[in-house]
């Protein structure tokens, strides 16, 4: 009996330190300051070459065409697959080679990657692609 005892409390105390570490262990891999540059935005106009519906982000994959003709390829991280399909997204939404236009702000270390806030399909129609609470500029959860 005091074993049984002994052994709840231990998993009680386990479970709550899992509860309290969660959310700060979440926050910093969300972080937008982290990886990303406010201070440099980019619009990229390219084709889509993939995306990938995979947590945490989604991540779509666009060859942009340089003016002096030579194809670059950036990958732009967006938020939660989930999220993404809550604000109207979907499998069909975006397809491998349709042209769109993103809307985002440039990783810090100078690759070719950023994270995504507004992409444009071709017909016109704007789509949110960023994370929500991240720190990310017009964020509306940021305070």
């Amino acid at each position: 009996m005091r074993k049984m005892h002994r052994a709840r409390k231990v998993y009680g105390v386990m479970a709550g330190l899992a509860l309290v570490c969660t959310p700060f262990a979440a926050y910093a891999h969300h972080a937008f300051a982290a990886e990303f540059d406010a201070d440099k935005p980019v619009k990229l106009r390219g084709v889509i070459k993939k995306m990938d519906w995979i947590n945490p982000h989604t991540w779509m994959y666009i060859e942009v065409k340089e003016p002096d003709g030579t194809v670059t390829e950036w990958a732009i991280e967006g938020g939660a697959p989930n999220a993404m399909f809550r604000r109207g997204w979907n499998m069909n939404s975006i397809k491998p080679g349709i042209e769109v236009v993103v809307d985002g702000y440039r990783a810090k270390s100078g690759e070719n990657k950023a994270n995504g806030r507004d992409v444009t399909l071709p017909d016109g129609k704007q789509l949110f692609m960023g994370s929500s609470g991240t720190g990310a500029p017009n964020d509306p959860t940021k305070k």
